[in-house]
């Protein structure tokens, strides 16, 4: 059984001004104890990364196996990037009564100038969704923006998670790198660190059949 949770201020979960990885791991812990599920492989993305490392400090008892994908338990580089992507997401103009693929192509050509790369670009463009005829961002950028600090920094942990954990990164991004190993080892001193060639951040979308294998293979035998 596989679920998919949308952050919290993401996909179609509430919105909330709290943004914190504490937030956010309690948000997971409050939906495992929902579906009475009281062990799972918790796999996250970048800020999901972020999310199931946190939880998986905290109550290793709930997390069987974990995979991070292109993040390290690490202040995450310059906040400068990010910010620039969401103060172009804020200025994106769209009138109304346009199709979505004009409406998308409108704001791809907006946001082009500052998120050079199309794969970026066409990940932000997912959270562009049509209400009552007008276009709006479904993400809370208003949070997002006020809470980046947390969101590119890590809480601080003593106590190690014991179980298995795969680290599984892009060659072509800098968010797992080998200044991050020992903080990686202190933290989950069963991890193993692999990186997916010619995949960048978003790692899934650029190399999807490898990815799927890399997950596949470090899952325990059925």
């Amino acid at each position: 059984q596989v679920l998919t949770l949308d952050a919290r201020n993401h996909g179609g979960s509430p919105h909330s001004p709290l943004m914190t990885y504490e937030a956010m791991s309690l948000d997971v812990q409050h939906l495992l104890t929902r579906l009475g599920i009281t062990k799972c492989i918790l796999l996250g993305h970048s800020m999901g990364g972020k999310t199931a490392m946190t939880l998986a400090l905290q109550r290793p008892d709930l997390v069987e196996r974990l995979i991070s994908v292109d993040i390290s338990p690490v202040s995450t580089a310059p906040l400068s990037e990010f910010s620039a992507y969401i103060s172009a997401m804020k200025s994106v103009k769209i009138p109304d009564g346009l199709s979505r693929s004009a409406a998308r192509q409108l704001a791809d050509d907006q946001l082009r100038p500052v998120v050079q790369l199309p794969q970026l670009r066409q990940f932000l463009l997912a959270n562009l969704v049509e209400v009552e005829g007008r276009y709006v961002w479904r993400v809370n950028l208003e949070a997002i923006s006020h809470h980046l600090a947390d969101i590119m920094s890590f809480p601080v942990f003593h106590k190690p998670y014991p179980g298995p954990a795969l680290f599984l990164g892009g060659s072509n991004s800098p968010y797992i790198s080998s200044r991050d190993y020992s903080e990686i080892q202190r933290l989950f001193p069963k991890a193993d660190v692999q990186h997916i060639e010619g995949a960048g951040h978003i790692v899934h979308q650029d190399k999807f059949e490898e990815f799927v294998t890399a997950v596949l293979n470090f899952l325990p035998p059925p």
